[in-house]
């Protein structure tokens, strides 16, 4: 069986990200020298030469090519195995985020009160729900579909209407309820998540028909200033009340699109045993 040092791996993509040795040593924080070694050590280990050198950098080879094609892979299974081993012990830390205005206190409120002598955190995650799970920096996340469900068990808790976010002096502003037809020819705020912004901006339509541009912002609060400028609409979960963001807009419930799943986010593979209170118990406490 071929040995694989997996940290030889891991600079190996380094490397063959910056195209440079010199450039993935000072991130690597190592000697550029020793990582001269290293790569020679994994082509040894791999029995094919991984990298053309010259004056003016690192260039994959062939081999190098696919090998690169498999090791974040590799690598993402290695750590996804570490995580799902330390999962079957008893751990006295969960780390529960929340997304969005999503609210997940019932539960750790609970997980507190039965067990004081854990350490039961909540964070605000801003950035991929999935990557922060894989990477074991939460355990468990309140989150809104779409979400890969590659590595992820997703517990379907309850649904969310969507609403049209339009400026008070909107044509639409005063109409107790939309469909899509009523603002087709709308461009509507983008998402960099293209799985993400497909779903926001119901793109393509029904009728397979492509939902119009509007600019792509990655701040809410950005989003809301175009939407207030009538630069563009937004779609959004239905809040409580009528306006339910600020008070130069309003958010008018859309008929004819399917509400969002609201889910527990949690690792796949065998959950600790707070995990899976968590999970017990946010379809106890949450769903609704």
């Amino acid at each position: 069986m071929t040995e694989l040092d997996l940290r030889l791996l891991q600079y190996f993509t380094v490397v063959a990200r910056h195209g440079n040795v010199g450039r993935a040593a000072a991130e690597l924080r190592v000697a550029q020298p020793s990582l001269s070694r290293q790569m020679q050590r994994l082509e040894s280990q791999v029995g094919a030469r991984l990298l053309d050198r010259s004056a003016r950098g690192s260039a994959l080879t062939a081999a190098g090519k696919v090998l690169l094609s498999h090791a974040e892979e590799l690598l993402r299974a290695a750590e996804r195995a570490v995580i799902e081993a330390r999962a079957t012990t008893e751990p006295d830390r969960l780390v529960v985020g929340h997304t969005g205005n999503l609210v997940v206190t019932p539960v750790v409120r609970e997980l507190r009160r039965r067990h004081p002598e854990a350490e039961i955190r909540t964070v605000a995650v801003t950035g991929p729900v999935a990557d922060g799970l894989l990477a074991g920096r939460v355990d468990a996340v309140i989150a809104r579909l779409p979400l890969p469900d590659d590595g992820l068990c997703l517990d379907r808790l309850h649904d969310e209407p969507r609403a049209l976010v339009v400026p008070v002096g909107h044509r639409l502003a005063g109409r107790t309820s939309v469909e899509l037809a009523d603002f087709v020819d709308e461009p509507l705020a983008r998402y960099g998540d293209p799985t993400v912004d497909a779903w926001w901006r119901v793109d393509p339509r029904p009728d397979g028909s492509r939902a119009p541009d509007g600019p792509l912002v990655g701040a809410l609060g950005n989003k809301f200033e175009l939407v207030a400028a009538g630069e563009a609409l937004l779609v959004l979960p239905q809040r409580p009340t009528s306006t339910g963001f600020r008070d130069d807009l309003v958010a008018v419930p859309i008929r004819d699109v399917p509400p969002t799943p609201v889910v527990l986010a949690t690792r796949s593979g065998p959950p600790s045993p707070l995990v899976a209170e968590a999970r017990a118990l946010a379809r106890e406490l949450l769903v609704h």
